[in-house]
């Protein structure tokens, strides 16, 4: 299998990490104070923000734009590219979005990176969307807004998200799309675990991600896996409550592009709804997902510790669960996973019935049913088992 090795990995990890931190000491820094943002929370920065982020893109030298200590409100916002040179952002301060949630929500995005080749969001500050209203009106079936992401990064590479704190988004917190060699470590992901499609990190069309050290807590996927997404590497996640990580949903279009060389290791998942899932959607499509990697990972009272389903259907009209799904997933590694279930089916594998898995692997694994003796259950699945298998394999 081409997966990722851990040699490489961390060759790729300490060449952008030596860039990222040799760019940031020779950076000059812009304060935003300087154009005139106020730390108040209440007037309107994002002038002064755009103005910040104009000079230090035309800068011919590396350049650090710094949100200091404080308040400050920022409305949508685009930084885009291409820049001169390398942007970094320091955040130590609070940005917080507007408390009207429609001129959040009507942008699909808050703060938005594009078309940059090398750009860097780090520090010891927050991103506060205030999503709470915005969930109330989605709750209620009221007339709503689309919502907005809280930090998106589109088209661009070489990007490095360190060590900032995401609350309250509207919809998802990061997300990553069409972009190449991407890190994102030790940020904190927090939103309630009733808030809908709060996912922690979305990835799709993208390749060469790293996210590690990230401690997730939100009402849906902690981590998404989309389409067209390559040689991801996830590890020492924290999950919980959320909805575990995902790949997928995939097959929502007839043709669409794959998953593959996707590791996630030594992670831990609290209370989650899902552990490690695969998710397609019950139609036609041309989609893959394939050489996966699940390792060395903790399930504390999870709901559904290991779970394939294809016949994934949230109240769509477009989709039943009589269709069968087109998405080939093959070449699916679990192994060292252990912990405890809070269903009796503690590894559910529910496959097409037109497009079989095959080449999943089980080894090593032990996930108890809290309340009495666990089971396996396998749909179309084929693969093989080593070790030991708790609960039976069903392969």
């Amino acid at each position: 299998m081409a997966i990722t090795t851990n040699s490489n990995h961390f060759i790729f990890i300490f060449l952008l990490a030596l860039f990222f931190f040799q760019s940031s000491s020779s950076s000059s820094y812009i304060n935003v104070e300087s154009f005139g943002a106020k730390p108040n929370g209440e007037s309107d920065s994002t002038a002064s923000f755009l103005k910040a982020w104009s000079q230090a893109c035309r800068s011919g030298e590396q350049a650090t734009i710094y949100v200091p200590q404080g308040t400050f409100l920022v409305k949508p916002v685009t930084f885009d590219g291409p820049c001169k040179k390398k942007v970094n952002f320091r955040i130590d301060g609070t940005i917080v979005a507007p408390r009207d949630y429609w001129s959040l929500g009507n942008s699909g995005y808050w703060m938005l990176f594009t078309k940059l080749d090398g750009v860097s969001v780090y520090g010891e500050g927050t991103l506060d969307a205030r999503g709470s209203f915005f969930w109330h009106c989605k709750k209620a079936h009221q007339n709503c807004p689309s919502g907005a992401r809280s930090i998106s990064f589109s088209w661009s590479s070489n990007v490095v998200v360190s060590g900032i704190r995401s609350m309250n988004s509207q919809t998802m917190h990061i997300a990553i799309d069409h972009c190449k060699n991407v890190i994102i470590e030790k940020v904190k992901i927090r939103a309630p675990s009733g808030s809908p499609n709060t996912d922690g990190i979305n990835v799709q069309f993208s390749t060469g991600v790293t996210i590690s050290h990230a401690i997730i807590n939100t009402g849906d996927d902690c981590i998404s896996i989309n389409q067209g997404s390559t040689h991801l590497w996830i590890d020492h996640i924290a999950c919980g409550p959320g909805h575990g990580i995902s790949i997928g949903s995939l097959g929502n279009f007839e043709k669409e592009e794959g998953v593959e060389n996707v590791t996630v290791t030594s992670s831990t998942f609290t209370k989650t709804e899902n552990g490690v899932r695969i998710k397609a959607r019950a139609q036609p499509s041309t989609g893959f997902t394939r050489d996966i990697v699940f390792s060395k990972l903790i399930m504390n009272n999870v709901f559904n510790p290991i779970i394939i389903d294809q016949r994934y259907c949230p109240g769509a009209t477009s989709c039943d669960h009589h269709q069968n799904s087109g998405v080939k997933i093959s070449r699916v590694r679990y192994e060292e996973i252990r912990g405890t279930s809070r269903s009796k089916v503690a590894i559910n594998l529910d496959c097409s019935a037109s497009n079989p898995c095959e080449g999943i692997k089980l080894q090593n694994i032990k996930l108890t049913y809290v309340k009495g003796s666990e089971t396996s259950s396998c749909i179309n699945a084929a693969g093989t088992a080593s070790g030991y298998v708790i609960p039976k394999s069903c392969l």
